[in-house]
């Protein structure tokens, strides 16, 4: 796709991104038509409420809606609202913890028109940091001592921003949204260079590079994205009782950097590992991760939103 197409999750050219995703389900191969779709965070509202245990399922339903008013800013018929139990409230034993997730409808409306845009039948919808946190779930499991009680940093480096989770037994203890990317180093080539971010972009992803490449753009890159993650977790631990995290776990696109691993290490003296998605997989010789392991660790969200397939 071209840059612009999509900002922030947003759809700005909603024909050319139909265009586009029609042209990729075509080249796939794939006779599969029913879709999973995700939302980024920046397009839902999500809240934790305690209502008392034992409701039916309508009078949930009842409470979920008057208690979602609180917290909407919109009225709640322009709004699609979901929810579910998450199990008993903590220290509230005649309580349920109840999981709400809200999006404009427009929002919702754009994903579901560009599946069936694509001659996709839309399942599900759900939030792309709920898929990524599903599909690490695997990866964490195979840290030491199955990553039991550990404090994991999940990074999803996007091309505009990226997001932090810090996860705990697959609970989620931390999040936030951080203004920093791969068009960071896309700007630095196009800068050092004299070209387009266009023609930026594309050596970024074929590797033609100049000799003086890794010394004169990508050894300060490395090292800017590796102070801006310690950034991010320096506030973590000033926002919360925490002064350490056991792992941190380096996903999305710009994760695919080369020396990013060694950098984030250097900077923040924590372990660090690029996520596969894919591994202890069986994947046909097709397949992406079969075709190029750099480019595996951007499909994490994918991944979480097939597994949904086989969670509860």
């Amino acid at each position: 796709m071209e840059r612009g197409w999509v900002k922030e999750g947003n759809i700005e050219q909603f024909d050319q991104v139909a265009s586009a995703l029609k042209r990729l389900v075509k080249k796939s191969g794939s006779k599969t038509r029913s879709a999973a779709l995700a939302l980024p965070g920046s397009a839902v509202i999500t809240k934790k409420i305690n209502l008392p245990a034992g409701l039916s399922e309508a009078e949930l339903e009842l409470q979920v809606e008057s208690e979602a008013a609180q917290y909407i800013p919109f009225p709640l018929a322009e709004v699609s609202l979901d929810f579910c139990v998450v199990g008993p409230a903590p220290k509230m034993p005649d309580f349920v913890e109840v999981l709400l997730v809200a999006s404009r409808k427009e929002k919702v409306s754009d994903r579901q028109g560009l599946a069936e845009a694509a001659g996709l039948v839309p399942v599900l919808l759900d939030v792309e940091s709920f898929a990524s946190r599903l599909a690490a779930a695997r990866v964490i499991e195979a840290l030491p001592n199955r990553g039991e009680n550990m404090l994991v940093a999940l990074f999803e480096l996007g091309s505009q921003n990226s997001s932090l989770q810090v996860i705990r037994n697959e609970d989620m203890v931390y999040e936030r949204e951080q203004n920093f990317g791969g068009n960071q180093l896309t700007a630095w080539i196009a800068r050092h260079y004299s070209i387009s971010p266009e023609e930026a972009e594309s050596k970024k992803k074929s590797a033609a590079f100049a000799p003086d490449y890794h010394e004169a753009v990508l050894s300060p890159y490395q090292s800017q994205l590796g102070q801006d993650i310690g950034r991010a977790l320096q506030f973590f631990f000033t926002s919360t009782p925490h002064n350490k995290v056991d792992y941190v776990l380096l996903s999305g696109g710009a994760a695919a950097v080369p020396g990013i691993e060694v950098a984030v290490m250097n900077q923040t003296s924590f372990p660090c590992k690029i996520v596969n998605p894919f591994e202890g997989m069986a994947l046909s010789a097709a397949s992406v991760s079969a075709k190029g392991a750099d480019s595996s660790t951007a499909f994490l969200v994918a991944t979480g939103l097939a597994m949904r397939r086989y969670s509860s």
